[in-house]
């Protein structure tokens, strides 16, 4: 048997340089509401109060790039199995945004291939989110679109009928 170390991969060209992931923390409450802003102007997102992303800033990953300046977000929140869910807790993704600056440099599909990560380490049974886009970075990580019925009962009565968001799922 032979094996080899593999070598990194060459940079790629007009990729942004590498930004890391972690939690959010109270204290990037409002830089998150200042990164979601222009998505809440464009109707893609709910306007959220800078409190209440301080209260719930540990559901946040955040991608940070240079000078600790956070580049995107996804809030991941958990909820308790129900009956279409099998016995196993539902997650949602939510607050799903990337800076204007750095969307197409890899920066979402970073984000969402953590969340995924998260969502099997707390054996999540599946994973919603709610699109006014066209979801087109869910569907290439297997999201599909789904009925409000299988979701988590208490956050699809919290969408609001009027912005004709799409459910969109998959099994973790």
């Amino acid at each position: 048997m032979t094996t080899v170390t593999p070598s990194p991969a060459p940079p790629m060209r007009g990729r942004a340089p590498a930004h890391s992931v972690r939690f959010g923390r109270a204290d990037d409450a409002g830089e998150l509401a200042e990164l979601s802003m222009p998505f809440v102007r464009s109707g893609a997102l709910r306007e959220r109060p800078v409190s209440l992303y301080a209260a719930r800033a540990a559901d946040f990953l955040v991608a940070v790039g240079p000078g600790d300046r956070l580049e995107g977000c996804v809030g991941l929140c958990v909820y308790p199995a129900g009956p279409a869910e099998a016995g196993a807790p539902a997650g949602v993704l939510y607050n799903f945004c990337v800076a204007g600056h750095r969307q197409g440099c890899g920066v979402g599909a970073v984000l969402l291939r953590t969340a995924l990560t998260m969502a099997r380490a707390r054996s999540l049974g599946a994973l919603f989110t709610a699109t006014t886009g066209g979801g087109q970075l869910f569907r290439r990580y297997g999201f599909t679109s789904t009925a409000a019925c299988l979701a988590p009962v208490s956050w699809a009565q919290s969408l609001d009928p009027r912005r004709n968001a799409r459910i969109l799922a998959r099994a973790v």
